[in-house]
C-alpha cells in the first residue's frame, strides 16, 4: 500500500473521531493510529464497516506494558487486514493502570474473545462485555500478570 492510500485512511480516522485521535504515525509503511480507550469500539467498527475500508480481518489483539512511570501505563493494539483491499493499519487504545478496563470487541470479530483472555491473564487488562473473561494461560488461582513490568 502507498504512502498516500495511508494517509487518505488517516485522514479519514481524524476527520470522523477528531481530538479522540492521540497520535497517528505512519512507519515503514505500517500506519498505526493511538486513540482513547473511550473510542476504540466505535473506530474499530467504523474501519470495519465502511465498505472502501473494509477491515473484516482481526488479525491480532494483544496487550502493552510501558511501565509504571509511563501515563498511561498500558494500551490493547489491534492489528487489522482488509481482505477485499488488501490494506493493513494498527490501532492502538490508551489504557490507564489506575482504569484498567476497555471494552471488548467480541461483537465485532469473535476471534477477539480468545486474544483478549490472553490480554487479560497477561496484564490484567479487563475487557467488559466480554462473555467469559477468564485465565486462558495461567492456572485459575495464580496471583499477578505475568507481563506487568
Amino acid at each position: 500500500m502507498s504512502a498516500m492510500e495511508l494517509q487518505k485512511i488517516a485522514d479519514r480516522i481524524v476527520q470522523m473521531f477528531g481530538d479522540r485521535v492521540r497520535d497517528v504515525i505512519d512507519f515503514r509503511g505500517q500506519l498505526t493510529v493511538i486513540v482513547t480507550k473511550a473510542v476504540i469500539l466505535s473506530m474499530l467498527a467504523f474501519l470495519k464497516d465502511e465498505p472502501d475500508l473494509a477491515f473484516s480481518h482481526l488479525a491480532d489483539l494483544c496487550g502493552v506494558d510501558f511501565g509504571p512511570s509511563q501515563s498511561p501505563r498500558f494500551g490493547v493494539v489491534y492489528n487489522l487486514y482488509s481482505i477485499t483491499h488488501r490494506h493493513r493499519i494498527r490501532s492502538r487504545a490508551e489504557v490507564p493502570a489506575d482504569d484498567c478496563f476497555i471494552a471488548s470487541a467480541g461483537a465485532l470479530w469473535p476471534a477477539a474473545a480468545w486474544h483478549e483472555r490472553e490480554c487479560y491473564d497477561m496484564f490484567g487488562i479487563v475487557f467488559t462485555n466480554h462473555q467469559d473473561l477468564r485465565r486462558v494461560l495461567m492456572p485459575e488461582d495464580w496471583q499477578g500478570y505475568p507481563l506487568r513490568k
